[in-house]
């Protein structure tokens, strides 16, 4: 692996990206932009996500030329798949959110190489929040680090959001175990919540994409956490399918308690 400079000027570049891609974001956003609907229906995509996603893939490959490209508003080509580092980008996490004027959306800058997340930005503009990682650097949250994850066992139910699918994939009496939590529109944010800390966990339904994941999962390697699939394997980005599982995000120690209450991938 290179040296954790390397690393950090990659970040300098994601942040300064994401600085304008949040202003793009602002200038649309309570001002009625204009939205589509893809995945026969069911996904807005406002012109600021095209917007972001132009500026982005612009400003990054022409300083990193070698490097790969992954963003949701982009069409996806295997091209990516022969590259050590790839960009993995989410123009706005919570577009939902984002056109009805909630503020719980963000841009989601990550950076990957050989699958694995090692640079991380999310931009939430509307709440004035800027967050950050890189590999061996730490990660940050409006330029205040985030401390290690607690790995000393609770002594009170853990907060965890629970999606109402995944909550049917449970044992039996294993909510009642939990501090169940409302999780919010944007995934980016709802992992960054459990680097953190104001989340002890979170549970993300299947079809999350790699875009929703990627920065965030950098915040959460930094911190003491880990994002896993129902077996426990982490993930492995810049897949030829960027489409997950069922996957469970929390510390180190609590993951397989959480994976526990799943019940087994056959229903027995």
């Amino acid at each position: 692996m290179p040296a954790t400079s390397d690393y950090a000027d990659d970040l300098a570049l994601m942040l300064e990206a994401s600085r304008l891609a949040a202003d793009i974001a602002m200038s649309h956003f309570r001002k009625d932009p204009e939205v589509w609907y893809k995945n026969e229906g069911r996904s807005p995509v406002s012109e600021a996500d095209i917007a972001i996603d132009l500026l982005l893939r612009k400003m990054l490959t022409e300083s990193r030329p070698d490097y790969g490209w992954l963003s949701e508003e982009a069409i996806d080509t295997e091209e990516r798949l022969s590259h050590r580092r790839v960009f993995i980008i989410d123009p706005i996490d919570g577009t939902r959110a984002y056109v009805s004027g909630r503020p719980d959306w963000c841009v989601s800058i990550g950076l990957v190489e050989d699958g694995r997340p090692v640079a991380g930005v999310l931009a939430a503009p509307a709440r004035g929040e800027v967050w950050l990682a890189h590999l061996g650097g730490g990660a940050f949250l409006d330029g205040v680090p985030l401390a290690m994850g607690d790995a000393a066992p609770s002594q009170t139910p853990l907060r965890v959001a629970v999606p109402d699918v995944v909550a049917t994939e449970m044992r039996p009496g294993a909510k009642d175990s939990l501090d169940k939590v409302p999780g919010g529109p944007s995934l980016a944010l709802r992992v960054a919540a459990v680097a953190q800390g104001s989340l002890d966990g979170l549970y993300i339904r299947p079809r999350s994409s790699e875009w929703d994941l990627a920065a965030a999962d950098c915040m959460l390697a930094e911190t003491g956490h880990v994002l896993v699939d129902r077996e426990g394997n982490r993930l492995v980005y810049n897949a030829p399918d960027p489409s997950r599982g069922l996957l469970v995000a929390a510390s180190h120690e609590q993951a397989p308690g959480l994976l526990e209450l799943l019940r087994p991938a056959n229903g027995h």
